[in-house]
């Protein structure tokens, strides 16, 4: 199976970068938002993080969507 990361566009708040994350792990996207948010608020590595994953993670491409 060859698992690829991408931000969703079914489930995003802001990028789609923490519901793709989960995704890919099979885990809840509101744990990982919370994570995030403490990263965030705990130091600036978190911020940075999120916004290097924004741009360079690609959207989940709209075949990909619909094969699901």
């Amino acid at each position: 199976m060859n698992k690829k990361l991408y931000r969703s566009v079914t489930d995003k708040k802001i990028a789609g970068v923490c519901a793709g994350v989960a995704e890919y792990f099979g885990w809840d996207p509101t744990i990982v938002r919370l994570v995030w948010a403490l990263a965030v608020i705990c130091g600036s590595v978190g911020f940075w993080a999120y916004i290097a994953c924004a741009l360079i993670v690609p959207e989940k491409p709209s075949d990909i969507i619909d094969a699901e």
